[in-house]
């Protein structure tokens, strides 16, 4: 499953950083913004409970979120969303993954991860500008669910429907939100019109 968040805000902000004369600072702090915008939708179903709350007035009955965020960033590019979502729940946790594409395979290879306990039976959102092939974020899934995470989210600024079709086909179950569907992978696997290089546009580096 996977949603469209075509607010007209996100949509104007995607704009803004699909532009190849955006700089590495603007880069970030659209990231961030567009970050939030995406994971509000994306929280909107999170299991939450009742608490009682004493204002100046009287006791009122709020809603408490009721289960433990661990924010999992694929590095490198994912870092550059992580402000974004912390600042719409400060309190989540962080885990990191870090996985490269093995020259000979095609196929992603796990070197770094690193979780907090609470991703067992909590709710993991991954983080990732891009959705490009789909195979880093169908990796970073099933490192998750062998950790033991109860749900899992994925959370991207910009994808396609080859990234898109071999995620749900591989884990149906877990829903993804994106401000963009793009039209295609070519043949070098960036996205088309995509983002360029996200990790290089959000640190100011370059090939």
């Amino acid at each position: 499953m996977h949603e469209l968040i075509d607010h007209p805000c996100v949509q104007h902000k995607l704009g803004i950083i699909r532009d190849v004369d955006t700089g590495h600072k603007l880069f970030r702090e659209l990231a961030t913004e567009i970050t939030k915008f995406i994971c509000y939708e994306a929280l909107k179903n999170i299991k939450v409970k009742e608490i009682v709350v004493q204002t100046p007035v009287a006791e009122a009955i709020c809603k408490k979120i009721d289960t433990d965020l661990v924010v999992v960033p694929i590095l490198r590019a994912g870092v550059g969303m992580l402000e974004g979502i912390l600042e719409l729940v400060p309190t989540a946790r962080v885990g990191f993954v870090g996985l490269y594409r093995d020259e000979v395979t095609k196929q992603p290879v796990s070197y770094y991860q690193r979780l907090p306990k609470q991703a067992r039976g909590g709710t993991c959102i991954i983080i990732d500008p891009m959705i490009a092939t789909g195979g880093s974020t169908v990796a970073a899934i099933e490192l998750l669910k062998e950790s033991g995470a109860a749900q899992i989210v994925v959370v991207c600024i910009v994808t396609c429907p080859e990234g898109l079709a071999l995620v749900e086909a591989a884990h149906p179950d877990v829903p993804i939100y994106t401000a963009a569907i793009d039209d295609h992978l070519n043949a070098d696997k960036y996205i088309v019109p995509g983002l360029g290089d996200a990790g290089d546009r959000l640190f100011g580096t370059s090939h």
